[in-house]
């Protein structure tokens, strides 16, 4: 089990070939795209910030959670930081264990936990010309941007 945070692209089919397990009858992958929309807000680019190590602590704590959880066999995560255009891979889940219903909700458990506990922070780029920074959890701007409790001064200087 690994989690990491890359400035470069995701590789998607290297990441599936490190989950195979004599044991594994099931594999699930989710990969998370960068789109062209927003809120109804054309977007034409993101930038992720994040604090890579206390991200890779917190990931590696949630896919120890998941594979207790749900028995699995495997499981990895991949988060991209730095600019991503339209088409690019943001994050990566994949998970592997001997039935589907357990990897299934297990990917779900992940990307979900991910994106609520994960200290990174995303920046829309979008078509007018304008930028704003987004939650990753909730899809809102301005102050709902923020994570709680991380007071404006620090989330400035991640």
């Amino acid at each position: 089990m690994s989690f990491r945070i890359s400035d470069q692209p995701l590789d998607p089919e290297r990441l599936k070939r490190a989950l195979g397990r004599d044991s594994a009858g099931a594999c699930v992958c989710f990969e998370g795209w960068v789109r062209d929309r927003n809120e109804g807000a054309s977007v034409r680019a993101l930038e992720y910030e994040a604090h890579a190590a206390l991200a890779v602590k917190e990931g590696e704590k949630i896919l120890a959670e998941a594979r207790e959880k749900f028995g699995l066999d495997a499981a990895a995560a991949e988060h991209r930081s730095g600019r991503l255009e339209i088409g690019d891979c943001a994050v990566w889940v994949g998970v592997s264990a001997a039935h589907r219903d357990a990897a299934f909700a297990a990917a779900r458990f992940i990307i979900d936990e991910l994106k609520r506990r994960l200290p990174i922070w995303k920046k829309e780029y979008y078509g007018d010309g304008h930028s704003g920074w987004i939650n990753c959890l909730t899809g809102k701007s301005g102050a709902e941007a923020e994570p709680p409790g991380l007071p404006r001064s620090l989330n400035r200087q991640l």
